[in-house]
């Protein structure tokens, strides 16, 4: 079973359990540590899942929103241009990914939905003293992307197609 596999059978076992599914539990069921668990939640939780640790384990309160990731690359003077156009086709940009050859994959958390959120986010890259995370991989990034609809997100893709931001794999 791949790592992707495991995390959605995760999701499926704490959503459709009804209670709390200790870590310990969750890495004998899935023949796993459980630091591999605690870093799938971890991973879970930044593709938008909402996961809680209570004391009794974890527990996944059930999303009705849409998630999508999509590859993508551009320039920096384009940030703000696809973080508005995910907004106003009523997305969230829940994060930023990147694959690099030596350090694997880094991501980051956004969680912009507005145009409002997304000049703050540009504002602070152009004031701050660091660079944005998809100049390691010359603008080559992913988002994870939710929407209220799988159409939503079909009407974001098409855009972000039409507008030049989709990358080839």
């Amino acid at each position: 079973m791949s790592g992707e596999e495991r995390r959605q059978e995760i999701i499926n076992f704490i959503t459709g359990n009804g209670k709390a599914a200790s870590g310990t539990l969750l890495a004998e069921k899935f023949h796993v540590s459980r630091q591999v668990i605690v870093q799938d939640i971890a991973l879970l939780r930044a593709e938008g899942y909402d996961i809680l640790s209570t004391n009794r384990g974890y527990l996944c309160q059930r999303s009705d929103k849409a998630s999508r990731v999509f590859y993508v690359q551009h320039g920096d003077d384009r940030i703000q241009e696809e973080l508005n156009l995910v907004a106003d086709c009523g997305g969230c940009v829940k994060d930023i990914f990147v694959k690099h050859e030596l350090y694997g994959e880094l991501r980051a958390e956004l969680n912009v939905d507005s145009r409002k959120k997304a000049a703050a986010f540009v504002k602070n890259i152009s004031e701050g003293t660091c660079s944005p995370l998809n100049r390691v991989t010359h603008g080559y990034h992913y988002h994870t992307v939710t929407a209220e609809s799988e159409e939503d997100l079909d009407g974001i893709e098409e855009e972000m197609r039409l507008k030049h931001f989709l990358a080839e794999r």
